[in-house]
């Protein structure tokens, strides 16, 4: 593998930093990102039980042991208890906007790596046949292994510029899919609460109205 590396050229060392970038990054995404998404069908159902019982703070209680974004916005929005809807709506908006936020975090980094990757290899591409024209108008054909080392080298730039681009745009791929899966939980989220407060609300008013009848 260092044979290659060495016969890659200059080049092969932006590649190899590219390619360490993407894989660190990719991984931080995974963990993040399996984390934000770990058991949330789960929690909506915990939420749901305990919205429609009307105990905000064991509502609160339960958000806050269970860290991830769709807690977070069910948490933001149920601080706000008893304020207007307008503001209520607001808060959740700026929750999302925050996890949203905290879920792209890094991703332009691998669409980067992706996109400079190949690029890299093609310039490798040009330096290995550069390098091949100039051996060939220095010894001519009489010394083909001259001519062949520049070729070598841009075959191997352009092969480890894909190599890095092809699983680095994979991973960026499937993150995006799974952010925006968390997306539409968050938004499910968001409704649950506004629908849940709403009766919650709706409850109240009637207990209230007969007390001041009696």
């Amino acid at each position: 593998m260092w044979s290659y590396f060495e016969k890659g050229g200059p080049v092969m060392w932006p590649l190899l930093a590219c390619s360490i970038l993407g894989v660190t990054v990719a991984i931080w995404r995974a963990v993040v990102i399996w984390r934000a998404g770990h058991d949330v069908p789960e929690l909506m159902k915990q939420l749901r039980a305990a919205l429609l019982e009307g105990d905000v703070q064991a509502t609160i209680a339960a958000c806050e042991e269970s860290p991830g974004p769709v807690a977070a916005i069910v948490k933001a929005g149920l601080v706000r208890f008893g304020r207007p809807k307008d503001e209520i709506e607001l808060a959740l908006q700026d929750a999302s906007a925050h996890e949203l936020a905290l879920l792209e975090h890094g991703l332009p980094w691998l669409a980067t790596v992706a996109m400079i990757a190949p690029l890299l290899g093609f310039l490798g591409t040009v330096t290995g046949m550069i390098n091949s024209f100039e051996a060939l108008a220095a010894v001519g054909l009489n010394n083909p292994a001259a001519v062949a080392r520049g070729i070598s080298e841009a075959l191997i730039t352009t092969a480890a510029g894909l190599m890095i681009a092809i699983p680095i745009q994979m991973a960026y791929n499937y993150f995006v899919t799974r952010v925006n899966a968390l997306v539409r939980n968050m938004e499910a989220a968001a409704n649950l609460l506004l629908e849940a407060l709403a009766e919650i609300k709706s409850r109240k008013e009637p207990a209230v109205g007969a007390a001041r009848a009696s």
